[in-house]
């Protein structure tokens, strides 16, 4: 490696290390450095050739000057055995390959099977192919030849940095853990009694020169792994430490980190949360997650893979200190029960979900309608330019789809924008200019909510919290304001039943932080049902809540818990553990069986049905899980590889299922960023959670779901747009789909690697 740093100082105006190389003031020699061996492959990764060609099987690679000042060529030419036929200096041959130096050919270093690699764009070939050279030849002859030193010569071995070098831990989130040393206690966590005595003997077994940035903070759990970086340019990730060793270590009460290291080297310092987008694979024992740096760029994602022994205990203990760090108390004071529900979180999602005995026979796989779409294009049709109503310097926020009346309506500021569902497309019809509540005031809604057949829009005001508005949608204006009482507050509201809106239902459920209540706008004075009221003393910070058709409950809350109910005014029949993340939204399937919660980073898919014990064939909602027996939830999440991709971290929008009158769920909808995505419900079932479509717009999609009676068209509000999407529009993940631009890619990788880092500090410059 320290040769291939050495070959390529030389174009980005560094000194050179010492080498057995023509000096760089020379004139009179216009080579500058060589590499006597070594193989030349063309990669291509898209390509129906091959994804990997040897052009050279053996080669001598140099650095030469190209005639002007400052202006050199990498040329690679094939090197001759003894014995074979050289041609002729001036005839024409394809023997050599010369490349001009410059910063379009995004130079990056690496290894492979331990060999020191070096690889450059192909500037002539197609989008994504490389040229990778491999220095992984030395003295040209039978290992039988070799003696124990030849052969410990050829071990590759990463030089220690100096400390004044880039790769010194210099990063933001490493700065904020070094500094918060002093104030850290040796008292955390369950493990804390251990920590302290674990970190005596792991400094034994430390090695490598120079100081430990770390020394000092108590190591809770150490691991060897191999370290690797997922290369969006050949879409696969890329090896870059074989021996790490990653640390969980305590920064304070309920603030654990990662630490990964070669030696006294850091790579990689990074406090353990949800935004990590952390992902296990049980199969090839891996552990993944993601890192944004900077804004609108893709970010960084890394994949550390442990041996068989070391990995079962590394997970288990991640999800705990995950778990602590996102709750603030002790894991060890969780009831056995819960603390297997949180673990099963956590565990490899490809498990089957479904009750054997239960499950029909699987469904054959869906024939898409054959509709003339183009290709990256959603069929949206207006009248009137929604922007030239509302104006671009407004952004569309909330979106409410109509059962009854096939319109759908997108709040902007204190104006709604009313669509039409005509077919498959989305027709812009009109504009409710300015909301104004009953005393004549404007006011932005923070809720809303269709009812009373889709003639009523019912909506609260976040100035107002004790009431509920009622719109006249044939009027598009408030004609009513229901008090729902003195000192309990409205934080949210939702129909009776799953399909109420359809009826002329007039009662409606609330919930505040702590409470859940029955609306009805027919009594006198204050609108809450005082006999269908359950306030809870602490506060539960409740969040989110969905009812079945039937009527019944489901309540989430910011604290990450879920409850079960059968009636509005009892206990909850079940009570799910918090795993600690905020749930932003909750839908249930139209018979109960099924509940999807979304957190910003997964979503939670729980199967309510009891499998044994003496309520064994109920559901949640109706009896209590036994004791020993909690569903397992199952986390859906976008493989790393895929966030790698996306300019945002993941923030995904409310998880829904399709809807309709005797139509079975068949697909969950939900968005982050510029994506929309699609998961087939059957597949979930079967447990194939990686089995999801997506598809990529031009600006951020604020709220999505279906239209209703039909899984294939979905509502989609942008920013600026309302589009109505087909599910054949959606396709799976990859490159294309992801980054459809990929010319203008820019990511964290290529800007480290054109700016000709060392393998260190592209390991470590984003912490």
């Amino acid at each position: 490696m320290n040769v291939l740093k050495s070959l390529f100082g030389q174009m980005w105006g560094k000194p050179r290390l010492s080498t057995t190389c023509s000096p760089a003031g020379n004139p009179s020699n216009p080579e500058l450095i060589q590499i006597d061996a070594g193989q030349l492959y063309l990669v291509r990764p898209d390509s129906i050739k091959g994804s990997r060609e040897c052009i050279f099987t053996d080669c001598v690679t140099t650095i030469r000057r190209a005639g002007p000042d400052f202006q050199y060529q990498l040329v690679v030419t094939r090197a001759f055995q003894e014995g074979e036929v050289q041609p002729e200096e001036d005839a024409e041959s394809d023997e050599e390959r010369v490349f001009l130096i410059d910063q379009a050919l995004g130079f990056r270093f690496g290894s492979l099977d331990g060999d020191a690699t070096f690889a450059w764009r192909d500037m002539s070939g197609d989008e994504g192919d490389l040229w990778e050279l491999i220095a992984n030849k030395k003295f040209l002859q039978s290992h039988e030849l070799a003696s124990e030193d030849d052969l410990e010569a050829l071990k590759y071995y990463e030089e220690p940095t100096p400390r004044s070098a880039p790769s010194s831990p210099n990063s933001t989130a490493t700065r904020g853990l070094l500094a918060a040393t002093a104030a850290a206690t040796s008292t955390v966590a369950p493990a804390s009694a251990t920590a302290a005595t674990e970190h005596e003997a792991h400094d034994d077994e430390a090695q490598g020169e120079g100081e430990d940035p770390f020394e000092g903070i108590p190591i809770l759990h150490r691991a060897p792994a191999e370290l690797y970086l997922f290369d969006l340019d050949i879409d696969s990730f890329v090896l870059q430490e074989k021996d790490a060793t990653v640390d969980m270590a305590s920064n304070g009460d309920y603030d654990t980190w990662i630490i990964v290291r070669k030696n006294n080297t850091p790579f990689i310092s990074l406090h353990i949360d949800s935004e990590m987008n952390p992902r296990f694979q049980i199969g090839p024992r891996a552990f993944m997650f993601t890192f944004h740096e900077t804004e609108g760029l893709p970010g960084m994602t890394w994949c550390l893979r442990f041996s068989e022994d070391v990995f079962p205990e590394w997970k288990d203990k991640f999800a705990i200190y995950l778990w602590e760090n996102n709750n603030k108390a002790p894991y060890g004071k969780e009831k056995p029960v819960e603390q297997r529900y949180i673990q099963d979180a956590y565990d490899d999602g490809d498990i089957e979900m479904a009750d054997a005995d239960q499950e029909a026979e699987p469904e054959p796989e869906e024939e898409e309608d054959e509709e003339d779409y183009s290709e990256g294009e959603d069929d949206y049709e207006e009248e009137d330019s929604q922007d030239e109503v509302f104006g671009r310097e407004s952004k569309n926020e909330m979106l409410a789809v109509g059962y009854k009346n096939d319109m759908s309506f997108v709040t902007r500021g204190n104006m709604i924008g009313v669509f039409a569902h005509d077919r498959d497309k989305v027709k812009f019809r009109t504009a409710i200019d300015r909301i104004k509540g009953m005393d004549g005031k404007n006011f932005t809604p923070n809720k809303i909510m269709l009812h009373n057949q889709d003639a009523d829009m019912l909506m609260l005001d976040p100035l107002q919290k004790n009431s509920v508005y009622r719109m006249d949608l044939e009027y598009g204006k408030i004609v009513d304001e229901w008090k729902v009482s003195d000192n309990v507050e409205v934080n949210n509201i939702i129909p009776d039943s799953k399909y109420a809106q359809m009826n002329p239902q007039q009662t409606l459920i609330g919930h505040s932080h702590n409470g859940i209540f029955r609306i009805d706008p027919r009594v006198g004075g204050n609108k809450l049902v005082e006999s269908q009221f359950k306030q809870y003393v602490t506060k539960n910070d409740f969040s989110a809540a969905a009812t079945t058709e039937s009527g019944k409950l489901a309540v989430a809350s910011n604290k990450g818990d879920i409850r079960l109910f059968d009636t509005i005014g009892k206990n909850a029949k079940t009570a799910l553990p918090a795993l600690g993340d905020p749930i932003l939204g909750i839908d249930v399937s139209a018979d109960g069986r099924w509940v999807v919660a979304t957190c910003k980073t997964y979503l939670l898919l729980i199967d309510t049905l009891i499998g044994d014990g003496r309520y064994k064939g109920s559901l949640g909602f109706d009896r209590s899980f036994p004791a020993d027996s909690k569903p397992i939830p199952r986390r859906l999440q976008l493989k790393p590889e895929h966030v790698a991709y996306m300019e945002d971290p993941v923030s995904f929008t409310p998880a829904r299922f399709n809807t309709g009158l005797n139509e079975a769920e068949k697909t969950i909808v939900t968005s982050t960023g510029k994506y929309i995505i699609t998961w087939n419900f059957r597949r979930l079932k079967q447990g194939r959670t990686d089995d999801y479509q997506i598809k990529k717009y031009d600006s951020r999609v604020v709220a999505d779901n279906f239209k209703y009676g039909a899984d294939k068209n979905i509502i989609v509000a942008l920013e600026h747009d309302v589009l109505m999407a087909n599910k054949s529009q959606l396709s799976k993940a990859t490159r294309t789909s992801l980054a459809p631009s990929r010319a203008s890619l820019t990511t964290p990788v290529s800007q480290l690697r054109q700016g000709g880092e060392s393998h260190s500090s592209i390991v470590n410059s984003p912490y």
